[in-house]
């Protein structure tokens, strides 16, 4: 608050509770200057539940003491932090690179919300749509194209042959052969292949993770795509 916004508040206050009021104008203005002094940093209102009147106003009708600039102060930083208790810090639209922007974006947020110029960003649930992403987030996600960026994709690689098999599969206009049930190993659709190891006894010892599916796997999901793309010249 300023100076006319504080004294605003004091004529307020003074409407309510008389005992605040100063006749003198030295007392006045050193009343004035200590409220100043003390509520600085204390919005008189915001667009989001804060207003230092009604604030003023409860401690009058509850306190039987002379209400003084802590009265109001109190009340405004446990505003502050209920609001920054349920907020989540929302993923900045920023080059997560950046650590300079990042940080100053997340700092961003989080005043606002706490000074009430903004709602608490709470966690979503889990939706299979996609409709409230950031604008700014969803252009740079169609820049680079993928939420991993291609020199990431590469160093993982080696650590995740089976989606790096399925991936080049896919860019090289191959259907999706864990879109299917495997019909060797049983995988369901989106597991990847298993690889039996044979105990020496005949018996089954364990099962590893192939690379890459089975090629009877890869003939169903072929003949399924063919199939598909039959429907529509045959309706």
């Amino acid at each position: 608050m300023d100076r006319r916004e504080i004294a605003a508040l004091l004529a307020y206050i003074g409407r309510l509770d008389q005992r605040t009021i100063r006749t003198d104008p030295g007392e006045a203005r050193d009343q004035l200057a200590q409220w100043h002094a003390l509520l600085g940093d204390v919005p008189i209102v915001t667009p989001h539940g804060w207003d230092a009147r009604v604030a003023a106003r409860q401690h009058i009708r509850t306190s039987p003491y002379q209400i003084l600039p802590a009265d109001v102060a109190r009340p405004w930083e446990s505003y502050r932090r209920d609001r920054l208790a349920r907020h989540t810090d929302p993923t900045p639209s920023v080059d997560p690179d950046d650590q300079a922007a990042w940080s100053a974006e997340l700092l961003d947020t989080r005043h606002a919300v706490a000074t009430g110029a903004a709602q608490p960003a709470q966690a979503r649930a889990i939706t299979s749509g996609r409709q409230d992403i950031d604008p700014k987030l969803a252009s740079r996600l169609r820049e680079v194209g993928s939420c991993i960026p291609p020199a990431a994709r590469a160093a993982l690689a080696p650590w995740r042959p089976a989606r790096a098999a399925r991936e080049v599969a896919l860019t090289q206009g191959l259907p999706d052969a864990l879109s299917v049930r495997c019909p060797w190993c049983l995988a369901q659709p989106g597991e990847s292949c298993r690889r039996r190891q044979v105990h020496p006894d005949g018996g089954a010892r364990r099962t590893t993770q192939r690379a890459t599916a089975h090629p009877g796997r890869l003939d169903l999901a072929i003949a399924q795509r063919a199939e598909q793309d039959q429907q529509p010249a045959t309706a």
